[in-house]
């Protein structure tokens, strides 16, 4: 075995413990929380593959047949775009044969997926999957014909001229792939809360996992399309599905965690926090993960850099990129509340001007020329300051201490 091999086999490992951790764990929904670059992609995998969710061979099990439902790029990747580079007259996306678009538009129409992708994009602008028929040869031996939808264009209107064979960027095409998920899972759940279903159709299912649905949308959509998905949620409480649901986006991260965390009585909605769990996954440097709880507070990428520097002074372990992880909140936080420079949020001095000595702590170790300066020790002095200036902006501006309870 290689090297590079070696390296890699704690990481999968550690990856499979986790996914194992969210697939045994007894909660109606789990948020996670990463950065872009974690590892939430082969997460996705790992919570697959486990094995109590696998069928037999997964290519052979009807999709209403199946265990889990997953949403993640690897769902992009079976639409692709036609551009007719040749004559520049009809683009469109080729759809890859697959069991979700087979389902949703053979079995239920289209009317749900343009409804959701005219909500969070354009109501003018409009899919179309012109059917192809074709004749086989069936396992009997006889010939029979089957219907496909093996492509979509899309059109837009604008006042009375309609414009067909538009492209559409790629914003809006991950929309596109979400509503036709999207619209697959809401048929999946009415399905299992009909009594009068007497079918078999999705009675497998039991896992349905969503790995960012959300990298396109504007904040106005985003936080819609977290609303919406956390309504869906809640209407499948009687269903016995469970939710994994992966993010790098911190407001999609907290609308959700608000929405599915708190008491719901217009749903039935109670006891939310024994029907959901908050989590944000970090990959250390050496390749080993951690997956922590949040359910205490609303996770911010500026929350958690000031929590990192707090364990840091806390334990001693203070290093000169901390003061870039202060800089970086300062930036934030001045952004939030109006101010034209971080500078201003600093420690003033008795003569109402800010502290040059914090400044200059804060623009010159947070830009060192070299990466070997940045986690060197630093001195007592450097130490002494950079608590003093965590302590001046979290009395100043209100921040929660955010260390751990055993620091």
């Amino acid at each position: 075995m290689t090297e590079e091999h070696e390296a890699l086999e704690p990481q999968e490992d550690k990856l499979d413990e986790i996914a194992q951790k969210l697939v045994e764990a007894d909660k109606k929904v789990q948020l996670v929380y990463a950065f872009n670059g974690t590892g939430k992609t082969r997460l996705s995998r790992a919570v697959k593959e486990h094995p109590s969710l696998v069928s037999g061979q997964e290519e052979e099990v009807e999709l209403t047949q199946r265990k889990i439902l997953y949403y993640s790029a690897f769902t992009e990747d079976l639409f692709v775009w036609d551009n007719d580079t040749e004559n520049d007259e009809v683009r469109k996306i080729d759809i890859q044969p697959n069991i979700f678009t087979d389902w949703v538009l053979k079995s239920q129409g289209d009317e749900r997926i343009i409804k959701h992708f005219q909500r969070y994009t354009d109501e003018r602008l409009t899919p179309e999957f012109p059917p192809k028929t074709e004749q086989i040869t069936n396992s009997e031996g006889r010939r029979e014909n089957i219907t496909t939808y093996p492509e979509v264009h899309f059109s837009f209107r604008g006042g009375s001229e309609l414009k067909p064979n538009i492209k559409i960027s790629k914003g809006e095409e991950s929309n596109f792939v979400w509503s036709v998920f999207l619209a697959l899972l809401e048929e999946a759940v009415e399905i299992l809360l009909d009594d009068q279903d007497e079918s078999d159709r999705f009675k497998e299912l039991e896992y349905v996992f969503i790995d960012d649905p959300v990298s396109s949308l504007d904040e106005n959509h985003l936080i819609e399309l977290a609303v919406d998905l956390a309504t869906l949620i809640k209407s499948a409480k009687d269903t016995g599905l469970k939710f994994i649901i992966t993010t790098h986006n911190p407001l999609f991260f907290n609308v959700l965690h608000n929405e599915l965390c708190n008491n719901d009585t217009r749903l039935g909605w109670r006891n939310a926090r024994a029907k959901a769990e908050a989590y944000l996954l970090q990959k250390y440097e050496d390749g080993s993960f951690d997956l922590s709880s949040q359910n205490d507070r609303p996770f911010s990428y500026h929350l958690h850099l000031l929590s990192e520097v707090q364990s840091a002074i806390g334990s001693g372990s203070v290093k000169k990129y901390h003061f870039g992880f202060l800089r970086n909140v300062l930036e934030k936080t001045a952004t939030f509340l109006g101010h034209k420079k971080w500078e201003q949020l600093l420690p003033e001095t008795t003569e109402g001007r800010v502290s040059s000595l914090a400044w200059r702590h804060l623009n010159l170790a947070s830009h060192s020329a070299h990466s070997g300066e940045e986690t060197g020790e630093l001195s007592a002095t450097d130490r002494d300051e950079l608590n003093n200036i965590v302590q001046h902006i979290i009395d100043q501006h209100k921040f929660r201490d955010l260390r751990p309870d055993d620091q």
